[in-house]
């Protein structure tokens, strides 16, 4: 019985931990691609703003570093960090929050997918 009761303490605690970080690194991008992100990060010139983990030339310090991005708790400090909110952000940064700094790219849903993909798993 101690021992049964020492394991549901032990899985309660790891849950509330778990649940603490607001980590969706290990979430599954459904319909994206991490290996096409990081060419769509690169044609769509993300890393002209921002440091980007593994993407060549990527070291832009305009807009933040995304490097452990799915660690992060907010998008842009106005949204939850989900899948669905940052391919809306990457999509229309501008519809989300007016006057943001962040462009308008014409980023297609599947390059956000993509894009979302390479970022959660970075």
């Amino acid at each position: 019985m101690r021992r049964l009761s020492a394991l549901l303490v032990l899985a309660a605690l790891a849950a509330a931990a778990a649940g603490c970080g607001g980590s969706t690194s290990s979430v599954a991008v459904r319909g994206g691609d991490a290996s096409r992100g990081e060419q769509a990060i690169e044609t769509y010139g993300c890393g002209a703003c921002h440091t980007i983990a593994g993407v060549p030339g990527a070291n832009a310090v305009v807009g933040p570093d995304l490097h452990d991005f799915g660690d992060r708790r907010a998008i842009a400090g106005a949204l939850p960090n989900t899948v669905d909110d940052l391919v809306r952000w990457l999509m229309s940064p501008q519809a989300v929050e007016p006057g943001t700094v962040m462009p308008d790219m014409g980023v297609t849903e599947g390059d956000a997918r993509d894009i979302a993909a390479y970022l959660y798993s970075h």
